[in-house]
This record gives structure tokens, sequence and C-alpha cells, in this order.
């Protein structure tokens, strides 16, 4: 470090004091593990697609040069007076004494007695930027150094030095006290371009937008990795310690401490795609059965394809949608360079199955490979899933086994980190939130951008959802990241605006004039199944599949049921006298929980919504796969009563169905229960599947609930265009394509109306949508990220907020339940509190309905008077620390402002008012 001046070795980029003994960090030992550590994320841990875009900017050699650069120069705005006299953190003034007396002994001046009143205005990482900028860095380089920490400026800071020269020079008009610092921010400067191997900033290359996000991304992954002291705070695992203020930059082996550091924190090993073997059946290689025609020739379309981008796979439920997308991860990640996988699905519940599926997948694949692949499972209740849990820590395993494969869990990959895991599966929100303003999204777009994306259930995200999602599509293409979307039942309106989205994130606005082949009528096509992609600027259609009546035909028959629920349970009943498995599924948890509360105690009972505290809800899905799901033990008679989850993703099989009135789509999705599964023994009276329509009160009249959920319009278009019989899968595009196509309204009598409000509110949620997303990719060269993240209205600041803000959902509370009684607490299941672990307590939650709390302030302060008996105990526990409690009486029930709550493991929580 001896290259450095006195000047540039007094500076300090951290400082704390621990157990009375004073730490510090010199900022240039911080810069060159910045530097180090970048480039090292450069070359070893971003994937060979994400280098080879970032490099078509300039050259390879060139972006080589800029990443170093970007790592040594992102603190420089520390190596200024406002910096350096800012107090330690815990107040410790004799260690802010000791730095300021190193800085005066080492050349500057006066600044024991310094006092700027505008410190605020210059936070070092926008002072890093002027400072850059005034040395001739182009602005869309300057912005990623004033980014890093999580936001950018609105516009370049061009008069911040002159506005605030103090801040940067210790005084305005005083050469002398000036001198020092212009002389070490020069020297810094010089430095950073020497290491880089540039001779001047003239030589930096101008960025383009998603460029440059990617760039601040990678650097915000760097200035976080270098400035871990140690691996998740184990003090056995020291990555990039402070020193003790003994100890100068001279004393330091910084390529020692960098190459511990690394050997340190990199637990996991790199996906290597391999090809395709053709002399093998990829799907009995991973999954054990041989491919299914449609499967065959959808895997052989995509192997043919030079430049993948989005593909949109249409097929029946039930077919092996799952399977196909996880051969495409492999054969898309090979081709375009990627190197792990996101899985975005609707619903925790859906998710949580997925998991074990693209676990098993992950597996095989890293058995194969002999490598060690991390793995995430991303939504608000991934810590209490049991398989998820068992998986080892990544820095547990032991490698000494070279051929030894394994799924981790890699913790370092927590909180805004989760999506940089290579291999994630999670709740659509996580890509939505791709197209949300809010802090370090250079980091979910750097994470996303080194991945294949897998969208299930695409056709199961309203209006509003929409827009956020065709956001990150479009942002998906600006970043060359190849999609597979899965749907049963997609319209063709969906499918064209995922379609033009991506092609419009890659190639401009201007896309029409790129697009070179595409399929005559190829925008309403009702082939079924339909395999839609892009291949570079050329859209290609699949519509004929040979041998695709391999998945028997289903013909179900439909019945309009407008009984009360008391008859409808009598006739339900009746039917299951010689057994069988019925399912209901309704359109709201209390509809949901009133008709459970009227089925015989004598008959065999499920029920699943979201209103179950946590383990509850787990368990009762895992009794319901182990029930009716692919491989289960089938009861003689049960009854499956639930809401919309029970539509998504559930791998379940019902003899008959009974279903709330909605839109088409979805009524098929839940239709998609019915003889799912082949080989099944059934009751005489179910020899033939069963859908019975509920709600129907006359045509145009759906009950309030209903319409409060799914909107007239749509109803009243299913119910037109509902047939007495359908038959799976051959009426499933044709109905779809019926209801969500405007051209049909026509054929609906009395619709215009409705029409005209759907259309209303339509417009109004996608206005909504706008306010808090980001524009879309400017592919203009030289466009800067400067303001891509102002927002006029306030910050989302939690993960609660953020999901809230892109499903268009009002804020909910989130409670623990706990039973008080003779002076004591207990959990639910009858365990003492005190006895419990912490971890097992805080699985004990759920939210409560939004009626309950329609002023949040007020149900907050009202829970935080329940909590405090418990906030002593728990405010330094890492799981229960600022939890909110609900404490439940002897017969499980509680009073909340206007609302009589009870819950039960069977029902869950339900609510009504008080007298």
């Amino acid at each position: 470090m001896t290259e450095f001046s006195r000047l540039a070795q007094s500076l300090w980029a951290k400082k704390r004091s621990d157990d009375g003994q004073r730490l510090w960090l010199p900022l240039i030992v911080h810069l060159k593990d910045c530097e180090n550590t970048i480039n090292w994320l450069f070359n070893h841990w971003l994937s060979e697609g994400q280098r080879q875009q970032l490099s078509e900017v300039t050259s390879e050699e060139d972006i080589q040069r800029l990443v170093k650069f970007l790592g040594f120069t992102h603190d420089i705005g520390k190596a200024t007076p406002v910096f350096q006299t800012k107090p330690a953190y815990n107040g410790d003034h004799q260690l802010d004494q000791l730095l300021i007396e190193q800085l005066m002994q080492n050349g500057f001046r006066d600044l024991a007695s310094l006092n700027l009143s505008s410190a605020r205005e210059s936070p070092h990482a926008l002072a890093g930027e002027a400072i850059l900028e005034s040395f001739g860095v182009n602005p869309t380089v300057g912005a990623i150094i004033g980014g890093h920490h999580g936001k950018t400026a609105s516009a370049s800071p061009k008069r911040q030095i002159k506005d605030y020269t103090a801040n940067y020079y210790q005084n305005d008009n005083q050469p002398d006290l000036q001198m020092a610092w212009q002389q070490v921010q020069r020297e810094l400067v010089a430095y950073g371009l020497h290491t880089a191997g540039y001779q001047t900033t003239a030589e930096i290359p101008t960025l383009n937008q998603p460029e440059a996000v990617i760039l601040t991304g990678l650097l915000i992954m760097a200035d976080w990795l270098a400035s871990s002291e140690y691996l998740n705070e184990n003090p056995d695992k020291p990555l990039f310690p402070l020193v003790t203020t003994m100890q100068s930059a001279t004393d330091i082996n910084l390529q020692a401490r960098f190459r511990d550091a690394i050997t340190t924190w990199q637990s996991d090993d790199e996906w290597v795609p391999a090809p395709l073997d053709r002399n093998r059946d990829p799907y009995q290689v991973r999954f054990g059965f041989h491919a299914r025609p449609v499967q065959a020739a959808i895997t052989n379309a995509l192997e043919a394809t030079t430049d993948p981008g989005m593909a949109i796979v249409e097929a029946p439920m039930g077919l092996g949608k799952t399977e196909i997308a996880l051969i495409a991860v492999e054969q898309l990640a090979r081709t375009t360079g990627r190197d792990g996988v996101y899985m975005g699905l609707p619903t925790q519940a859906t998710t949580n199955a997925m998991f074990a599926r693209v676990n098993d997948w992950l597996e095989r694949v890293a058995d194969e490979q002999s490598a060690r692949l991390s793995i995430k499972l991303m939504h608000g209740k991934a810590q209490f899933n049991q398989m998820y849990k068992r998986l080892p820590n990544a820095s547990n395993v032991n490698s000494t086994d070279e051929h030894d494969g394994a799924v981790t869990v890699n913790s370092w990959f927590g909180g805004k980190k989760s999506i940089l895991t290579k291999f994630t599966v999670g709740t659509i929100d996580n890509l939505l939130l791709m197209g949300l303003k809010q802090k370090h999204l250079f980091l979910r777009h750097l994470g996303f951008s080194g991945k294949v994306v897998v969208i299930d259930e695409v056709h199961a995200y309203d209006a509003y959802m929409n827009k956020y999602l065709l956001r990150a599509i479009e942002w998906l293409g600006a970043y060359h990241v190849p999609v597979v979307v899965l749907s049963a039942t997609l319209p063709k309106i969906k499918r064209n605006q995922l379609l033009k989205a991506y092609i419009k994130g890659k190639y401009g606005r201007r896309y029409h004039q790129i697009l070179k082949v595409a399929p005559t009528g190829w925008e309403d096509t009702q082939a079924y199944p339909l395999l839609s992609m892009l291949d570079g600027p050329d859209i290609k259609q699949l519509t004929n599949f040979e041998g695709q009546s391999d998945q028997a035909a289903l013909t179900l028959e439909v019945q309009r049921n407008n009984q009360d629920d008391q008859e409808l349970i009598m006739r339900l009943l009746k039917q299951l006298r010689e057994g069988g498995i019925a399912g209901i599924i309704v359109n709201t948890v209390k509809r949901a929980q009133d008709l459970a509360a009227l089925i015989p105690a004598d008959v065999p009972l499920m029920v699943l919504h979201s209103a179950f505290l946590a383990p509850d809800r787990a368990q009762q899905e895992m009794k319901l796969q182990a029930a009716i799901g692919k491989h289960g033990e089938r009861p003689a008679k049960l009854v499956v009563i639930g809401t919309q989850v029970l539509e998504q993703s559930l791998d379940i099989d019902l003899d008959v169905l009974y279903t709330d009135i909605a839109p088409m789509d979805l009524i098929l999705q839940r239709a998609g229960r019915l003889h799912r599964h082949q080989m099944i023994k059934r009751p005489r009276r179910f020899q033939r599947p069963q859908l019975n329509i509920m709600g129907i009160k006359g045509f145009g009249d759906y009950g309030d609930g209903n319409e409060a959920v799914y909107g007239k319009y749509l109803l009243m278009k299913t119910d037109h265009f509902l047939k007495n019989q359908i038959k799976l899968p051959d009426d499933i595009s044709t109905l779809v394509q019926q209801v969500y196509d405007l051209a049909t309204d026509i054929q609906v009598p009395g619709i215009k109306a409705a029409a005209e409000e759907f259309s209303t509110k339509l417009k109004a949620e996608q206005q909504k949508a706008q306010v808090f997303q980001i524009c879309e990719p400017q592919l203009k060269h030289g466009q800067s990220i400067h303001g891509w993240l102002d927002r006029e209205h306030r910050d989302i600041a939690t993960d609660q907020q953020a999901s809230a803000a892109v499903r268009d959902i009002q804020e909910t509370l989130e409670v623990i339940l706990i039973q008080h009684m003779n002076h004591d607490d207990f959990l639910l299941d009858g365990r003492r509190l005190d006895e419990v672990a912490p971890a097992e307590i805080a699985q004990q939650t759920l939210r409560l309905p939004v009626a309950v709390t329609p002023n949040i302030t007020k149900a907050i302060n009202q829970l935080e008077d329940l909590t405090r008996p418990y906030h002593a105990r728990w405010q330094d526990d890492i799981w229960l620390r600022g939890v909110l409690v609900l404490p439940l009486d002897q017969k499980l029930t509680a009073e909340f402002g206007k609302w009589r709550l009870s819950y039960s493991s069977q029902l869950g929580l339900s609510y009504s008012k008080e007298e």
C-alpha cells in the first residue's frame, strides 16, 4: 500500500467500538476490497449471458476495465471532510477524536473544530458521483456511483461541489485548506484509472440504461460483500473485518485478505447446463417417465431456436407443463448463457407444492454435475416450510468429497439479496416487484437478469397485477432473459400482450419494424395445445401435435345449481352415500366456513383457505395431498371445501365439484381437479365427472359477494357461453376466448352497462398501477439511470407494503394467536408458551381480515396494548421482536373492536359483528 500518499492512507471508510476495542478500516483498503470483489463477481459469479450483454455495449475488455474502476472509486465520496468528520454511530467520541488527529497529523489541517452547516446535502454516494463527474467521468457511469446505496439522484449533480464547496474541500474559499482534499481526490481517481487500465476519464464508455442497472446491482452486491466482516455474523468465518486503530493500511496483505474472504464466502458451485442427449429421452432421465407427444414436440421446438426469448405453453391441466418448463430451463439456460432459474407462482400454497418438485429436479441436476447448488424459497412463510428447513446450509456442507452433489440453502443470500440465489421458487410478487419503485431495486434486476424465468398459472393475475407483470416482462426482454410462461386457460389478448411486451423490451418501441416472421393469424389462433415462442425477432407457433390424444378427453356434465346452502349440503351428502370425493370451491373464506359448518361431524371433511395459522394450513395442504394427491391413499369418502387456493397448481383429484360462479378460465381451472388422475376406481354414480355451478340466481344476478370479487361483466359472459357439456381439453381455448374477446359482447344480451363498468374499472386499475411503477427500459444509447426510482408518493419500506402495492390489496396485519387462560399463556395446540422455542411461537401467525382492521393505525394501537405483556420477554429475540399478539380466551375467541373473532384448527379464523 506504499503507492498511496500519507493523505490517502489516513482516510477511514468504517469505524466502530466493540467491547472497549476501537476498530477502523482505512478507506484505501475498503476501495481495494471492493475492486477485487466486483472483479471476481464479474468473472466468476455473473452468468455468461449477463457478461455478454454488458460487453456488447463496448467490448469485453473495456467492460472489465470499467468494473474495476467502479469497484475502486465507489466510495471516493468518503474522501471528503463532510464524511471524515462524521461521528461514530455508537457515539464513541474518543474514536472520532483519534481518527481526526490521525488525519491532521498526515496533512489535513484544522479539522478538530470543523462544523459544516450543510453536511446532510452531500451524502457520500452523491459526493462520489459529483467528484467523478468533475474529473470528466460521463453521467451514465457517475450515476452508478451515486446509486450504489440503492437509489440514484434525480439528475446529474452538476452544482454539488459549487453549491457545497466546504463539504468537499473543507472551506469555501481558502485554497491552503482545500488543497489537501483536492490532492487526495485527484490521487484516488488517478489510481482508479490506472489500476483499471485507463489513461484518462475520456476512455470510460457511455452506457445504456439496462446495462447500467445491472452494473449498479453488481456494485451494490460487491460493496455489501466487501463490507461484511464475517460470514453470517459468525466470528469464526472472517470475510473483510475491521482492524484495530493500532494497525494501518500497510499492515494489511490485501491479496491474502481477499483470497481468504472469497474462499470462505463461496459455498456454491456454478451450474453448467449440459446439452440434451439426443439418444435419450430427457423426461425419462429427469423424471422417470417417457415424454408425452406434446412434451416431446415442445422440447424439440425449443431446441431448434437460436435466440430464444419468450415461450408460452398453453396446454391442458395435468399434461405435465411443469416438466416441460424444467426441461426448457436446461435448454434455454445453455443457449442463452444463464446459470439459474426463477419459478413464480400465484400463492404460497402453490409455491410450496412447486418447491418440492423443483427441489427434486435440482437434486438430480446437482448429483449429475457433482455440484453444490443453492435454492431459495421466496415467500413470507418460507422459514416454516419443512422441506426447506431440512436442507443443509451451504457453508456447513462437507466439501471434501468432490463427487458429492447437494442442494443447499446459502444464508448469505437473505433479505434483499434473496433473489441473487441462483435457484429460486417464489410467489409471483417477487417478479412483479421488478416494476415497483423501491430502494435497492437494482439488486432484484441483477438477480433476475442471470436466470431463466418461469411464470406458472399466468392467467391468475388481474388487470392491476398484469400491468406490473408486463413491465417486468419488458425489462426481462431488455436483459434478453429467456421466459417460459405456462397456462391451461390463457386469453389470447393476454398471450399477445406478453409477447409484445417482451419484444418491446428487447428491441424498443419500434419493434414492429424489426419483426421478420410471424404466422398468419398468430394473434387470433385458438389452437390447443399451443406453443408461441420468440426466436430473435421472429414469432413462431406450434399448433399441431401428433399423438396429442395421449391425454384422454374428458366430458363434463355441467349443471347450474341455485339451492340454498342447507339444500346444497343435503344434496351433496345424498350423492356421497356410496362414497366419493367431493369438492366445493367458493369465492370467499366466510362462505367456505359457513358451508363447512353444515357438514355433519361423521362425514370426513377438509377445509383449505388463507385464514389458518401457518402450521395448520401447511398441515392441511399435506393431508390433502396425502389423501387425494397423485400418489395419495384415497379415502372412501371425503368433502373438500376451499377458496381459490384449490384451483391453482394443486395436483388433487375430485369425483364431483361444486363451484361458485367465476370467470370462465377459473371455472375451467377448478374443473381441472375433476377426474384428474387415471386408473382410479370411482363410485358408480361418479363414473362421469360432474361440475355444478352455484350462485346463478338468474342471468345477470350472481349475488353481491360473487360480483364484488369478479365483477358482473365476466360473470355474465361466462354464464352465457357456459354449455351443459364441456369437453376437456378440446373446449378450453374456445370457451376462454369467447369470454375475454370484446368482439363477442354483441352475442350477450343486456351486457352493455356491465361492459362499460368493466372498461372504466379496467382503465382505472391500469392507471393506478402506474403510480409506483418504474418506466419501461430506455434503449437509447447514453440514457442514464438518473431519476429511475424517483416517486412523488410515499416510499414503500416493508416487504408487506411492497406485496400489497403490486397486488393492489389493502395492507393487513399479521398477528400471533395464543390462548390466555388461568393467568397463563399457551399455544393453540395446548403447549405452554414459556416451554416453546421462539421459532415455533413465530409460526403461529395469520393475517386478520381486512374487514376487521379498516383503520390500520387504530388496529395496531389496540394490538400493541394486547402485546405489551410479552414485549419485555420478546424484544431482544430475532424471531419475536416487533410481532403483534392477539390473545384468545378459553373458547378460542376474542373481542376486537366491534368484532368477535374465533379460531378452530378445522375452519380457521372466523369473525362476526358483536351485537
